[in-house]
């Protein structure tokens, strides 16, 4: 008598309201809505302050703050969006949203450094007048906003989760944005050098360019379904195999929903006398214990069952 387990989940339903700790934490959310607010006024400030010094650091700074607002923007979203329960046409809720969100944080970073190397050269062959003390004291200012700001999305989890490691990227680079035209200002100061002020925007380019790539390239790998870089799937396949009357591992694909949250499915064909129960209970063990997956999506079949015939093996 051939049997077969077609499409049964791994995890029980208490691994399934295990999935809260996938959930954005409050702190994430707070930290983002304090990180906006802070930047938004700053922001307004700095572009008064960018027009009225002839300062292109200053305004080239307030161009990144502006992308930053935006983007803690749409990162308070992604984790407004994400707490969204799962309905019948997006059964996984909203929690792709984040990386959506970062996706065009990264974009955004990009296009503004276009922008400031095009601003940047056409001041090189005709460098203008700049305030420098109104530059230096805008600038000074900035950095301690900027300094808070990074500080209060230190104390999220930007390690684990995209969205809001892209917002203090963001942040980041507007630090030593701030960083850049303090020291344009105090050579201008004491050194008369305008040149300092298109330069200062340059290497501020470069930084943003560098971070915005680096987010583009992570959230368009989710997007893509690519594995998890934290997954070596070689390794995973070789210790599936391992598993107690395993014999062939099939149709295995391993993705992330979002950020921490990798998925897995895949084809087991085990012995003819194989307890089924038990493979899968090995199996779910070794994936949330070596690889931490805890969403995965185990099909088990004997060797040799009919329904075999009708598998896609990669």
């Amino acid at each position: 008598m051939q049997h077969s387990q077609n499409a049964r989940e791994s995890g029980n339903q208490k691994s399934r309201d295990g999935q809260v700790q996938h959930q954005h934490s409050p702190s994430n959310k707070k930290a983002l809505g304090w990180t906006f607010w802070i930047i938004t006024t700053y922001m307004i400030i700095e572009v008064i302050g960018g027009i009225y010094t002839n300062s292109l650091a200053l305004l080239s700074d307030a161009g990144h703050m502006l992308s930053d607002a935006v983007a803690l923007g749409l990162s308070y979203l992604a984790i407004k969006f994400g707490e969204k329960q799962a309905t019948l046409t997006k059964t996984f809720g909203y929690k792709r949203f984040e990386i959506l969100a970062a996706f065009l944080n990264g974009l955004t970073l990009v296009v503004i450094s276009i922008y400031i190397f095009y601003e940047a050269f056409q001041r090189f062959s005709n460098p203008p007048e700049v305030m420098s003390s109104g530059m230096l004291m805008i600038a000074t200012i900035g950095l301690i906003v900027n300094i808070i700001a990074a500080l209060i999305l230190m104390k999220s989890d930007r390690k684990e989760n995209l969205n809001v490691r892209s917002a203090f990227l963001h942040v980041l680079g507007d630090l030593l944005g701030s960083v850049g035209a303090i020291v344009a200002a105090l050579l201008m100061i004491f050194f008369g050098w305008g040149l300092a002020d298109p330069i200062a925007s340059l290497l501020v380019a470069i930084l943003i360019i560098i971070s915005g790539w680096r987010v583009t390239k992570d959230s368009y790998h989710i997007l893509m379904e690519g594995t998890p870089t934290n997954i070596d799937v070689l390794e995973l396949k070789k210790a599936l195999l391992e598993v107690n009357q395993v014999e062939e591992v099939h149709d295995l694909h391993v993705w992330s929903i979002t950020s921490g949250y990798p998925a897995l499915s895949c084809h087991l064909i085990v012995e003819s006398q194989a307890d089924h129960d038990q493979v899968l209970m090995e199996a779910k063990r070794i994936l949330q214990h070596d690889f931490h997956i805890k969403h995965s999506t185990i099909q088990v079949n004997k060797k040799g069952s009919r329904s075999m015939e009708d598998y896609h093996y990669h």
